[in-house]
């Protein structure tokens, strides 16, 4: 019963839209401008820098709660990483928002500081680096996503493979018309407002 109340947790948690409700206090509906997506990347082009850096947080402060609401109850390795996935899902899902969300990205990324801190930081930096240089937000998180099983593979306990590679996937499926479109070089780049 205490797994299925943390899980519960853990998808609620996941479910508050940070960016539907940072851009509404703008006056912006995000499901109804630029991508529709309610994640960070969207909130910068239709709302500016400061709400899109609010909106990362918040979305990454979701992903780090769940997995410490985890921690707290001593579940163990791999129940600390299923919550913090269902985190995951409830912000692509999202309860108050008829089961539609984001991309999880944000919210992934604060699942693993926790998780896997040493490989949560090379993910970040990995897409951080990827953005920098190409101005391509997905194409960030594509990679260094694609490469996170490694990661933990390298730098964690190898009890995590399963977790990171099922995140891994999510993420991946969440961004599937985002890989069609940079495999035909028509991806919008940073700074293009909406």
């Amino acid at each position: 019963m205490k797994i299925i109340f943390i899980a519960l947790a853990g998808f609620l948690l996941g479910s508050i839209p940070t960016g539907k409700i940072i851009a509404g206090g703008k006056g912006i509906d995000l499901q109804k401008t630029g991508s529709g997506n309610i994640g960070a990347t969207n909130v910068l082009r239709t709302a500016g820098k400061l709400p899109a850096l609010l909106t990362l947080l918040g979305d990454m402060a979701k992903g780090s709660v769940a997995v410490l609401l985890a921690r707290y109850f001593a579940v163990g390795y791999w129940y600390e990483g299923m919550i913090g996935l269902i985190a995951v899902v409830g912000h692509n899902h999202s309860l108050f928002l008829h089961f539609k969300g984001g991309k999880g990205v944000a919210t992934s990324l604060g699942v693993l500081l926790v998780y896997a801190p040493q490989a949560g930081l090379v993910t970040i930096v990995t897409w951080l680096l990827t953005v920098l240089i190409t101005r391509i937000s997905s194409l960030g998180a594509v990679i260094s996503f694609s490469i996170l099983p490694l990661t933990i593979y390298l730098l964690d306990a190898k009890e995590k493979l399963p977790i990171s590679f099922i995140m891994s996937i999510i993420l991946l499926m969440r961004h599937k018309e985002n890989i069609r479109r940079l495999l035909r070089g028509t991806e919008p780049k940073l700074g293009k407002k909406a």
